[in-house]
């Protein structure tokens, strides 16, 4: 059936309620990277032959990840007239016992991580109700997802479908207010009206830079040419995030709606692209479904929802370099050529892929497109601060309590993100620092705790947003190391075509190597200060001129732990080999023989609930004792 009007998107919609809420029981598995990770494949097949063996009649399903990670695999149950209950960490083992309960009407609330009463459709405005009875009874001391404290604080719109469909069925994606949006623009906006409307928004590039993304649409249909490209960077190459790919696994359609509604407003784009890195087997799965999908449906191709609108998006893989995240590499990539960089002496807007004018955003970029049009420019900006409108997702990762994806309105603090979302610093640790914006990010201190995340806070605070990775970091992290290990990896990620890049990260690394091996000179502060201001002003690219970040933002916020490694020679987090050694406090140590038990080099002897001893000579320091001691009793010095 190929969409033509109004009347067949209502048709759609009214099929996919139909399985959104079916007429009996559906159970729902998160089957994102995530989830599958946990074990989701084998708890799924688990629960489809339990549910036969018993007769249970339900319809099984899968769907994305609500962004609570750690607590997958998680299991949605809805019975019609019932709350929905979403169940975590349910295993292979747990699948057949969820069966028999949910057959028999039990419900272990204990394996339950909430209920939801309602579900507000966010690009209608609508509240769907599940619950006649708000709770009450059996349900009424099961807490609502507003009651978790990990979803508490979250607002979810880039996200808003991820976790509540199954991500490449069609009619599902409709029945939420899918391609509403593509048809209000179509049938009663100008290009004008679109690209007005996304400057009303304020909404700004979430790929990092925070590019104002209406102007930038602007820019591109003002720009002179016959042929345009819109793009979609779905690279992701920082450590630890993974906003994008949950994106692209939980809700395809939003991004590859979005795409077409800059199409449209750019104009003379009949073509654009997915740039997916390789190592996202899964994202390019639902990708690659969910474009046959359209273009079965009339969504792509000629005369799009029977309009002039002529477009067709293909993928582009990515060999996984980190440099192809940066837009004139990311393009070169596309076009075959090796993925390097290239001066911006004129935008890419004017002159990008195959020197023609080209739109580049990040999924989540995109993703925010249809709510826009659907809900209006200033709803949008109504979220979030003045400057920084909208909402953020950030993958939350590190010494955290709760780790997972977090979707929340600009301006929030990194207290109420890391405490309140996150739960605070596993083991009750003091926390020491986080970094946000991935490799190319700063570290910031406890005393920045209270900062509002936003672009201009981020940056000015000498970190950035990034593309929204956030590691935590607690009291035995060493921010010297941490310094070194990024610029590892940002040196080993560079191109090489510009000499301070490539020569001043390497350099700066060396430095680092020889202070965490105790080789540090006084002026090797000053030093790095100096080489990092000169790569950050005279790199060709975001990646060499990111690149000093985390080295900066750590001299500036921890130089006495810089001053440690060079003049007293110690690690004060323990953590640089050549500057520690370990030994075991008497007075602490109860004999529980586990130090010992972990040691692989059986340098720990001792009796039974007597004081052990660790004979340093022995010890090849690989931390095992110190993980182990559950009493403080192992000292890293």
């Amino acid at each position: 059936m190929r969409i033509k009007s109004l009347s067949d998107l209502d048709a759609i919609k009214a099929r996919g309620l139909t399985r959104i809420y079916p007429d009996k029981m559906k159970i729902t598995f998160g089957y994102a990277t995530c989830g599958i990770a946990n074990g989701a494949a084998a708890a799924l097949e688990t629960l489809a032959a339990a549910a036969e063996a018993e007769g249970l009649d339900a319809l099984v399903d899968k769907t994305g990840c609500i962004g609570y990670c750690q607590a997958e695999p998680l299991v949605d149950v809805w019975n019609p007239g019932q709350p929905r209950l979403v169940y975590k960490k349910i295993t292979a083992k747990k699948a057949a016992q969820l069966v028999k309960d949910l057959k028999e009407g039990n419900i272990r609330k204990g394996w339950v991580l909430y209920k939801a009463l309602r579900e507000p459709y966010l690009l209608t405005d609508e509240m769907r109700e599940y619950d006649v009875n708000g709770g009450n009874g059996t349900y009424a001391d099961i807490p609502t997802s507003g009651e978790v404290p990990f979803f508490a604080k979250q607002f979810k719109i880039a996200m808003r479908n991820c976790g509540n469909i199954n991500p490449v069925n069609l009619e599902e994606y409709v029945a939420r207010g899918g391609f509403y949006a593509l048809h209000k623009v179509l049938t009663t906006m100008s290009p004008e009206d679109v690209v007005n409307e996304v400057k009303e928004s304020g909404l700004r590039g979430r790929g990092g830079g925070g590019f104002s993304t209406g102007r930038k649409w602007a820019t591109a249909r003002k720009a002179e040419g016959d042929v345009k490209y819109i793009l979609c960077n779905a690279d992701e190459g920082d450590p630890g995030a993974y906003m994008d790919r949950a994106i692209l696994e939980g809700d395809p359609y939003s991004v590859l709606e979005g795409m077409l509604i800059g199409a449209y407003a750019v104009g003379k784009s009949d073509t654009g692209y997915i740039y997916v890195r390789h190592e996202y087997p899964r994202a390019l799965e639902m990708l690659e479904t969910a474009l046959a999908t359209m273009r079965d449906y009339g969504l792509l191709g000629d005369g799009i929802m029977g309009s002039d609108l002529k477009f067709d998006i293909e993928i582009s893989r990515g060999g996984g370099a980190f440099v192809c995240g940066e837009s004139t590499a990311l393009m070169a990539s596309i076009e075959g050529k090796r993925g390097d960089p290239r001066s911006k002496y004129v935008h890419t807007v004017e002159v990008g892929l195959w020197g023609k004018p080209t739109v580049l955003n990040n999924v989540e970029t995109w993703a925010n497109v249809p709510a826009i049009i659907m809900r209006g420019g200033k709803w949008f900006k109504s979220v979030g601060t003045p400057t920084n409108a909208g909402t953020k997702v950030f993958s939350l990762v590190g010494n955290i309590n709760r780790t997972g994806l977090v979707e929340v309105p600009m301006g929030i603090t990194l207290r109420e993100i890391i405490f309140d979302i996150g739960g605070g610093i596993t083991k009750d640790r003091e926390f020491k620092g986080v970094q946000t914006g991935g490799p190319s990010g700063g570290c910031l201190p406890a005393e920045k705790l209270d900062l509002s995340v936003d672009f201009d806070a981020l940056t000015k605070a000498g970190s950035m947003m990034g593309s929204g990775g956030m590691i935590v970091m607690d009291r035995d992290t060493c921010m010297v190391d941490v310094a070194r290990y990024f610029l590892n990896f940002l040196g080993e990620e560079s191109c090489g075509k510009c000499t301070p890049c490539r020569e001043g990260v390497r350099i700066m690394h060396d430095i680092l190597t020889r202070i965490t091996e105790g080789e540090g000179r006084e002026g090797d502060i000053e030093l790095l200060e100096e080489i990092g201001l000169g790569v950050q002003r005279s790199s060709l690219c975001g990646l060499g001129q990111s690149a000093p970040n985390p080295l900066l933002s750590t001299i500036k916020y921890y130089r006495g732990e810089y001053e440690a490694h060079i003049r007293e020679k110690k690690c004060p987090a323990g953590v640089c080999k050549a500057l520690i050694t370990y030994s075991i406090d008497p007075e602490k140590c109860t004999g529980c023989t586990l130090c010992a038990e972990r040691c692989p080099e059986g340098c720990i002897t001792g009796e039974k609930k007597q004081p052990y001893v660790l004979d340093a000579r022995k010890c090849i320091k690989c931390n095992a004792c110190y993980e182990a001691c559950n009493f403080d009793a192992v000292l890293r010095q």
